[in-house]
């Protein structure tokens, strides 16, 4: 055996180790690198996006038609509610002029000359009394009230309309006559207290 050709016992061996060593710890590096690893997408990224986006939209058309919704209930409500007062307070408005009547038939005989009265005449007038009674009840229950405008009263221009004004006992700005009663329905004024006002001593 020659020179060129002799091997020491056991040598390559160890060469061998040494260079699997080596590729072992490069693939070990290679492995911990943070950018040996390419990163795969999500592929349900963007339909998840897309599903978010929509659930979004539909809830924001969801809380748009409920507002809308809830707005035409209102404006029926409204609707309905000042049909049925329209038409009561053309029923009411008729009623005043059977009350105003009743008060005036009431009004044409002195509370001092009502016991000279005769006794069908005096039957009469209690049963205008009892009717006139009867009807200020069912309008009260109906929200038809009287406005109040006795003398002294400060004047209202949204309850009272002033036909005159006069020199009077009561304070200026007051009202000093009731000439014809005024009524409202519920917070309306259905028809203005005519009045007289006072325009302080002269």
């Amino acid at each position: 055996m020659t020179e060129d050709t002799a091997t020491v016992p056991g040598s390559g061996q160890r060469e061998d180790d040494t260079v699997l060593a080596a590729e072992n710890e490069g693939m070990d590096e290679a492995a911990g690198h943070p950018h040996a690893q390419a990163q795969v997408p999500n592929p349900l990224a963007a339909q998840v996006k897309a599903l978010e986006k929509e659930r979004d939209e539909l809830k924001e058309n969801m809380l748009r038609a409920l507002a809308e919704t809830d707005n035409v209930r209102k404006r029926a409500n409204r609707q309905i509610e000042d049909a049925r007062n329209y038409a009561l307070e053309k029923f009411a408005r008729d009623l005043l002029t059977v009350a105003d009547h009743l008060a005036r038939a009431l009004a044409s005989i002195p509370p001092g000359e009502r016991a000279l009265l005769h006794e069908a005449a005096r039957t009469a007038f209690d049963g205008v009394e009892l009717t006139e009674k009867e009807l200020l009840d069912v309008m009260v229950r109906h929200s038809v009230t009287a406005i109040e405008a006795s003398p002294g009263t400060p004047f209202d221009p949204t309850l009272h309309q002033a036909v005159t004004q006069i020199p009077s006992a009561q304070p200026a700005g007051t009202i000093a006559e009731l000439f014809q009663s005024g009524w409202r329905i519920g917070d309306r004024t259905l028809r203005a207290a005519m009045v007289a006002v006072s325009a302080g001593n002269a």
